[in-house]
């Protein structure tokens, strides 16, 4: 989970340590790892049924923190960036030793790139700390960064999960958290001219079930159960 603000530079070393807690431990039992995974997946499977080569594609992680995400799909693309708020959580990442061009957004409303640069863009856990008057421009800076026809995905958490509402209210680093429901994402693209292109739930079942349970998962992709959800939208 990625924080979208500056403040999160007194968490960069102890990032992993904060946003820990016994359930979310035992759901991805060995760390953290399997959730970023997930989203790879998730990511890779969408561009897949478009048959899309992302190999020829510039990426960009909005809000990348440490860039876990971005790390996992370094070699997915044919340009990587990230950018984040907090100086502190690029620097714990080491993006650029991994090739991954970062830049800090000095104004967490505004992106530090030119406008059309990007064919896909990402905000994994971002917008649910970004005040609610805000993201609506948010959305639109996004989209300012998009090539035509290019790819926004929001994927946040799922504010029907029981679960995963109680692990927001406990974990300190979204002690600030105002979570987002799938409609409010949906109308936020619809309003900055974002097509909807798919929606998914996903993250139902642990580490350790998923891969037995993996096709039930995404049978369950339309279900809102799942702990996050992802909405990918098209620019014009």
């Amino acid at each position: 989970m990625n924080k979208a603000k500056p403040e999160f530079d007194d968490f960069s070393e102890s990032y992993e340590q904060l946003a820990t807690h016994p359930l979310r431990d035992r759901f991805a039992s060995g760390g953290s790892e399997f959730f970023h995974v997930r989203k790879r997946d998730l990511i890779r499977a969408y561009f897949r049924h478009r048959q899309t080569d992302t190999g020829k594609l510039a990426y960009l992680d909005l809000g990348c923190g440490k860039g876990e995400l971005a790390s996992l799909l370094r070699n997915d693309f044919a340009r990587v960036a990230g950018c984040d708020p907090s100086a502190g959580m690029l620097k714990a990442g080491e993006l650029v030793t991994k090739g991954i061009e970062t830049r800090v957004q000095d104004d967490p409303g505004q992106i530090p790139f030119e406008g059309a640069e990007f064919d896909f863009v990402t905000a994994v856990c971002v917008f649910h700390h970004v005040p609610p008057l805000a993201r609506a421009a948010l959305v639109r800076e996004s989209r300012r960064v998009l090539k035509p026809g290019g790819t926004l995905a929001i994927i946040e958490h799922n504010p029907y999960n029981p679960i995963t509402r109680l692990l927001v209210s406990r974990i300190p680093v979204d002690a600030d958290a105002i979570l987002l429901r799938p409609a409010e994402t949906r109308r936020l693209f619809r309003e900055a001219g974002l097509t909807i292109d798919d929606q998914q739930y996903f993250l139902y079942f642990p580490a350790s079930l998923y891969r037995r349970l993996s096709p039930l998962e995404s049978a369950l992709a339309k279900v809102p159960l799942g702990g996050q959800y992802a909405v990918f939208g098209r620019s014009a």
